[in-house]
């Protein structure tokens, strides 16, 4: 069938295939480019490489590149959902709609946690503050938060930025006689970051704790977090994400955790068959928030319903 001159709207989420998923995409945007079609729309509920939005140590900035490989493919126009950073935005030379999977994760809590106005609302670490505070006025809930670290970081591993700098050498002519010499430089020495022991910011006693994040990769650190909120008081613990990469062992993690009652994630990726049977994962179907953004765009209507009364991340 001709697509020229046609709207096309590419489907395609990340998932642990990363790499395949991201060039079957720009494979798929440059066919239909090449193929004359009107309008590339493409739809990727989890944008891969979205946390590497930043610069840490000496990382390069992928979710730059990757914005960059997807609009010089062809891209017109982009929809996703729950993007990392909002900042992520400015990385793309074309249209972006990011959508929010907050109401359906709220009314997930409405609906199938009981007692709910006993839950606080927990956000891992402090820079999901914002998030989770958000979250808790909709729920007219407390929240709280986890400062520090569970375990020494690999951060802590030498990258060259607290070696002594050399010193610099100067050079010159004296008397026709070429000579070099060195002085020393008024650097001052680099102060060592110390991560500080994990702390609980709020209470949790005898109340349902909600970890909130945007991404669930490795389940290892929630299960860990989830014990930690038990021996504060917690009466059950969930973990909520958007995202539910579940990378690894997640399955083992998920069984063997005591302490982690439940892991709440939406359908933005494909999870295997064993993941997605789980009696402990709960999988929120999202499908309906895509469907009428594409027929809003189709039909040149307004996106701003699906932007209303709704937090901010």
């Amino acid at each position: 069938e001709s697509i020229r001159g046609k709207e096309v709207y590419i489907i395609q989420s990340g998932s642990k295939r990363v790499n395949n998923d991201v060039f079957e995409m720009l494979t798929m945007v440059y066919a239909c480019r090449t193929s004359c079609a009107r309008k590339i729309v493409a739809v990727i509920p989890y944008l891969p490489y979205s946390q590497q939005c930043r610069m840490r140590r000496r990382a390069c900035i992928t979710a730059k590149l990757i914005a960059k490989m997807m609009c010089n493919a062809g891209i017109n126009h982009l929809i996703t959902m729950d993007l990392h950073q909002r900042e992520i935005h400015g990385f793309f030379d074309c249209s972006v709609d990011n959508l929010r999977s907050s109401p359906f994760l709220l009314q997930y809590i409405l609906d199938n946690i009981p007692n709910y106005r006993d839950a606080v609302m927990v956000a891992r670490h402090p820079s999901a503050t914002r998030r989770v505070s958000s979250y808790a006025e909709r729920l007219r809930v407390n929240f709280a938060v986890i400062h520090g670290e569970l375990k020494e970081e690999e951060e802590q591993e030498l990258d060259g930025r607290t070696s002594p700098p050399p010193t610099p050498m100067v050079g010159g002519h004296l008397n026709t006689m070429p000579f070099v010499c060195s002085y020393p430089t008024p650097i001052p020495d680099i102060q060592q970051k110390i991560k500080p022991s994990l702390s609980l910011v709020g209470s949790v006693q005898d109340k349902i704790a909600i970890i909130l994040d945007d991404i669930i990769d490795d389940v290892e650190p929630w299960s860990l977090l989830a014990t930690f909120l038990k021996e504060n008081g917690a009466k059950k613990v969930y973990a909520m994400a958007p995202h539910g990469i579940l990378s690894g062992n997640a399955l083992d993690h998920i069984n063997k955790s005591h302490c982690l009652d439940k892991v709440i994630i939406t359908n933005t990726v494909p999870l295997p068959e064993e993941l997605a049977r789980n009696p402990k994962i709960d999988v929120v179907n999202v499908s309906k928030m895509f469907a009428e953004a594409i027929r809003r765009i189709h039909n040149g209507e307004s996106m701003s319903k699906l932007f209303t009364n709704i937090t901010e991340d």
